[in-house]
């Protein structure tokens, strides 16, 4: 499964790809993973808060419909949980990105400059 999701992490992201190991090392720290054929989400919980770590749709499965519905699978799971709050942060060029947390309920809350290889981070929020 992990190589799978490495694989698919490539596809995502080719300019930084996270290994097997990489999944490994964050299923150690407490992150959760959902993952399907075409995309993922990795996300942890601290008591009544989450961080949505980072999520990815394979190119060519994009723009229907799975990073909306791995959003709410993952809010589904963490209301069960008690958690109140999910923050994450978006490079702030990153239009489709913040466009999906937008539609899907989450409100910008700051910046931090700088903080992606030179372009600001975009921290945003979502209650629930």
């Amino acid at each position: 499964m992990l190589d799978n999701l490495a694989n698919l992490h490539k596809q995502c992201f080719p300019h930084k790809p996270w290994t097997a190991a990489d999944f490994a090392d964050l299923k150690k720290s407490g992150c959760e993973i959902i993952a399907s054929q075409n995309g993922f989400i990795v996300y942890r919980q601290t008591l009544d808060e989450a961080e949505l770590i980072t999520i990815g749709v394979a190119p060519d499965a994009r723009r229907g419909g799975i990073a909306a519905a791995m959003l709410g699978i993952m809010e589904g799971e963490l209301k069960k949980n008690g958690v109140k709050s999910i923050f994450l942060e978006v490079a702030q060029d990153n239009t489709p990105a913040r466009n999906l947390y937008k539609q899907n309920g989450f409100t910008e809350i700051g910046v931090r400059p700088k903080y992606y290889d030179g372009v600001d981070a975009i921290m945003m929020r979502k209650d629930i």
